[in-house]
Order: structure tokens, then sequence, then C-alpha cells
């Protein structure tokens, strides 16, 4: 249970959920979900030594319990930085470690290289860089690992066969603009965020697909990833691998699932390659949930051995 909770009121009309756990004397941690759109759970806290640690986690816009949920207005990856740095002054925080996996872990590297004064330090799952390639290989990639799912993902959109990520992607904000009414983009949401559910975890795991196919996960899951990829999630092409120099003195931890099919090993590489003093953890029986036990392991292990003041 949270010790304390709130909205953050911003000025554009959103109301950011947050809540604090852990010894309010702690070191300061925020937590960055994936997503876009997926929100924090409880089981958000379980990496994090609660003697140790004072976690802030947020959902972000148009997820969870921030207001108005599934919101894509005024919802860009610069506006995601600005609601966390609100956050962390309104909680009183000089500097935190920045905690975040997949879509978290690529809104962790661009909020620390706008505000890189304001990091001790990043621990990182399932690194996404919000490049055009990794868009494309969820689009029209995870497929070769996943067909069966894959092909309700392809059918719901009235594709026997991938015509390309980027058709694909036009064909899915036809649905989402509700242009075959709200029914259709409500089902489609759910298909949409039960193939990512599906591709998540090395072995089949029913209650994670069951979880994400749940309305109150789908529907912004669906809506806000489609709204980041089609714009590319903000970003000019190598943006974060190239702003590294901004943030490289400050300690970097990696965790990586070996079979991660969402974000595939590649990009946790090149992160590391591009960051000298970084530390690449490779989870050989794992994927990319944040569930899987090996990845709880390294998460667990690093925030514990972490050396930050």
């Amino acid at each position: 249970m949270p010790r304390i909770m709130g909205w953050l009121s911003r000025e554009d009309g959103h109301e950011i959920y947050w809540e604090e756990v852990g010894n309010p004397e702690g070191i300061p941690v925020v937590f960055l979900h994936g997503g876009p759109g997926a929100g924090i759970s409880p089981n958000s806290c379980r990496f994090f030594d609660p003697d140790k640690y004072r976690v802030i986690l947020l959902d972000q816009r148009g997820a969870g319990r921030s207001r108005p949920f599934g919101s894509l207005e005024n919802n860009t990856t610069d506006h995601l930085i600005g609601d966390i740095e609100a956050l962390r002054e309104d909680r009183g925080i000089d500097r935190w470690v920045v905690f975040g996996g997949s879509w978290g872990s690529t809104l962790a590297l661009a909020y620390g290289q706008s505000c890189p004064d304001r990091v001790l330090a990043f621990v990182l799952r399932g690194i996404f860089l919000g490049s055009e390639a990794e868009i494309a290989w969820f689009m029209d990639g995870m497929g070769r690992f996943f067909p069966e799912a894959e092909r309700q993902f392809l059918g719901t959109a009235g594709f026997g066969k991938n015509p390309g990520w980027q058709t694909l992607l036009d064909r899915y904000a036809e649905i989402f603009a509700g242009l075959e009414g709200e029914d259709a983009a409500i089902e489609a949401a759910r298909v949409w965020s039960a193939y990512e559910a599906t591709c998540c975890t090395l072995l089949p795991d029913d209650g994670l697909v069951e979880d994400f196919e749940g309305d109150e996960i789908a529907l912004a899951l669906a809506k806000l990833e489609h709204h980041y990829f089609v714009h590319r999630c903000f970003f000019e092409p190598d943006q974060l691998l190239g702003n590294v120099k901004n943030i490289a003195h400050l300690p970097l931890v990696i965790v990586q699932g070996r079979y991660d099919v969402v974000c595939p090993p590649v990009s946790a590489l090149a992160l590391h390659d591009t960051w000298p003093g970084s530390k690449l953890v490779i989870v050989d029986d794992a994927g990319h949930a944040a569930s899987e036990p090996g990845i709880v392991r390294e998460l667990v292990r690093a925030m514990d051995q972490l050396d930050v003041k």
C-alpha cells in the first residue's frame, strides 16, 4: 500500500496520479512504467528495499488513474518529461534514481538527457530507444516468433498477411479513430494489447494476457502506443544514442532478457556500447516482461547493490 498518494494538476488540464512508498528519508527513486499507457500496478514496488528507498511512482498522461484517461491531447514525450520534473519539485526532491523498463527506459533516457543534474543513476530494463527500426519490428517482426498471435493482430486490421509496418500502423489509426465504430476500436485495442502481452514472456502467461486485455489497460495502452509510434516517439533520428554524452558520467545498469522479442537485446547492447562504464546484465532465461523471475531477480540485485547518496 502506498504511504501517500495524490494527483498533480498540470496547467493544460491533465492530472497526474502519483503515489509514494518506502522510507521517507530514503534514497529517492522515480519509477517510470512501460507502454506508453500501461500504468503502474502493486507489483511495481517489488524491486525496491522499502528501508533503503523512497519510491515515487506515477501514471503517465492518459494512463492508469491519471486524468483524462486515454487522452492523446497534449501527450508528447516533452509533456511527460515536464510532468516528471513537476512531480520532483512537488515532492521536494533534489536528485533521484531513475528506474524504467521498456517504454519506461525510453522515457528515463529522454528525461535524463533533458535534466541531467536531477539524476543520481539509471536502472533500466528491456531497452527501447524509440527508433523507427524498433517500431517497425513491433509491427512487422514479433510475429515471426508468435505467428498465431500475429494472425489475429493482422486479421483485426483486415489483413491476411502483414502488408508492411507503416501500412499496418495506418490501418490501426483508422480503427482507433472510430471510423468503423466504437466497438471496433475497443476490440482492436484489446487485440493490440493482447498481442504485445503474448510476445512479452519466455513461456506463456495467460494471466498477463488477460490483464492486458482488460479495458483499464488495453484502451490506454493501444491508443497511446499507437500515438507514440505514429509520431516516432517525438524524437529526431537516433536522438537518444546521440545524446548519451550528456548523461554518460552517471551510473547505468541495464537488465535485458536474452529472448526479449518485444525489445530485442540489440538495443541494450547499442546503449551499453555507447555508455562507458555502464553495466549490462543479460538474463538468459527471460523474455521482456518485468514479471519474469530472472528479470525480477536482477533488478532487485541492481537496486540492492546501487551505491548512490
